[in-house]
């Protein structure tokens, strides 16, 4: 199993990014994903979480109504489209799935919102 994100980078507040984690090595579309994030000094949380099919998503309460969670399971790919970015938001993000009993993380990308 592999995770690997994509998309981070240095944005002005009030700008957008679009986070991408490309897997491989289990079967994507029937697995939920998920979308992680870390502070310095503070404890991972989840923001956002996306069922198998796309069907469902769940949003932390400090990001909804600006991050939009998706995915597209022929390119085994999920996004996270953030926009209206805040200085609180600068984290490292992490791509997440749990298969069976494991968990799996990618390596995390880096997103650095200030002016």
């Amino acid at each position: 199993v592999q995770l690997v994100e994509s998309g981070g980078g240095l944005v002005q507040p009030g700008g957008s990014l679009r986070l991408s984690c490309a897997a491989s090595g289990f079967t994507f579309s029937s697995y939920p994903m998920r979308w992680y994030r870390q502070a310095p000094g503070k404890e991972r949380e989840l923001v956002a979480a996306i069922s198998s099919a796309g069907g469902n998503t769940n949003y932390a309460g400090s990001v909804k109504g600006r991050f939009t969670i998706s995915r597209d399971n022929a390119k085994n790919t999920v996004y996270l489209q953030m926009n209206s970015l805040k200085p609180e938001d600068t984290a490292v993000y992490f791509c997440f799935a749990r298969i069976g009993i494991r968990d799996y993380w990618g390596q995390g990308t880096q997103v650095t919102v200030s002016s």
